[in-house]
């Protein structure tokens, strides 16, 4: 993978966030469907609520984290080192952008290794792909003293890429293999496509930690590759996938703890996220176009902002913790009932209402 491809990449993902606006009215999203019902006498003392969420063995301080973004050019290393620099002012975790480039050369290794450098006590996600070896494995979490691995699968933006894969039916067995070498655990996330509860409960089945079902919503890889064609001759492609609140409620109670990406706006979405069943909830391009145009120093309060508020939605709400949000009386509308409906997708029973 050429660095001018993930320059490229960057590029193109900011100018599909730089067309949203960054401030209300927020765009219509998939999130919207889903409505907290207000019960004017739930609320609790800000004081006794914990941003503190624990899932599949994992302990980390806050349900936000900074997503698979880059790497593997000079200019995405510095876009590393500043992403960690607000991961540690914040405590968020970190996930690292796709390690190819170093496996491949592994001269390209100091474009990721700030991530570590730089938040040397944080929360540090290497990330690979399925096609990666145990061995490349091994070397990606060794590269960044990783304390977890993410396996990203990306059929559909591999269709797209001019260059792409066309041999997906060896990627199972390929994460079963890397799940029993590495000795951390494995996190396999879609790259904005969403992972149906089938694709969940296979998971489960490989030895897989946690799955981030990275929905539909946010940052559209199918356009970015077809940006990088002479004719965007996969267009019709530009909607494909589940969006991440459907995807959310698909992969519920299929055997694996939930992460939630794609798609998130604000806090409130996360709130929503976590209501439908995530543990955690990760962002990548709103963070990488607040971080290009305003610097480390307004991605930090940017961050700092949206624990902030999420704690005071979780005081209105009367929940202590994240987990507590799933206990929570919501609406689902709209296409997303729909969507229910045709999945039989029972919603009463898990706190959701129509």
């Amino acid at each position: 993978m050429s660095g001018s491809r993930k320059d490229d990449h960057v590029r193109l993902a900011v100018a599909q966030h730089q067309a949203l606006p960054a401030e209300p009215p927020y765009p219509a999203g998939p999130f919207d469907e889903v409505r907290f019902i207000h019960h004017a006498l739930a609320g609790t003392d800000r004081a006794h609520v914990s941003l503190r969420t624990r899932f599949g063995g994992l302990n980390w301080p806050v349900p936000l984290y900074i997503n698979a973004m880059t790497g593997g050019s000079p200019k995405t290393g510095q876009i590393n080192r500043d992403l960690a620099i607000a991961a540690h002012a914040t405590g968020v975790p970190i996930a690292s952008g796709s390690m190819s480039p170093y496996l491949k050369d592994p001269s390209t290794a100091d474009t990721f290794t700030p991530l570590r450098e730089h938040n040397p006590d944080g929360f540090v996600i290497a990330n690979i792909n399925a096609t990666a070896t145990a061995d490349q494995a091994c070397r990606a979490v060794a590269l960044l003293q990783a304390d977890a691995l993410q396996i990203h699968l990306n059929t559909v933006q591999e269709t797209v890429m001019p260059e792409g894969d066309r041999s997906f039916a060896h990627w199972p067995a390929a994460i079963e293999r890397i799940t029993a070498a590495v000795d951390v655990p494995v996190i396999v996330k879609e790259v904005g496509f969403g992972l149906s509860g089938l694709t969940v409960a296979q998971l489960a089945g490989l030895g897989v930690r946690v799955a981030d079902v990275a929905g539909r919503g946010g940052t559209n890889f199918a356009r970015i590759e077809n940006g990088r064609r002479p004719h965007a001759d996969y267009a019709y492609l530009d909607d494909w996938g589940l969006s991440t609140p459907e995807a959310l409620l698909d992969a519920r109670g299929r055997g694996l703890p939930l992460l939630a990406s794609g798609g998130i706006r604000h806090p409130l979405d996360i709130a929503r996220a976590l209501a439908l069943g995530a543990h955690a909830v990760g962002a990548s391009g709103i963070f990488l176009t607040t971080l290009l145009t305003g610097g480390t120093t307004a991605l930090v309060q940017q961050i700092t902002t949206w624990l902030d508020q999420l704690t005071a939605l979780m005081t209105l709400l009367g929940t202590h913790s994240p987990a507590d949000l799933a206990h929570c009386d919501v609406l689902i509308t709209g296409s997303l009932h729909r969507f229910c409906a045709q999945r039989h997708i029972e919603l009463r029973s898990q706190g959701a209402s129509r």
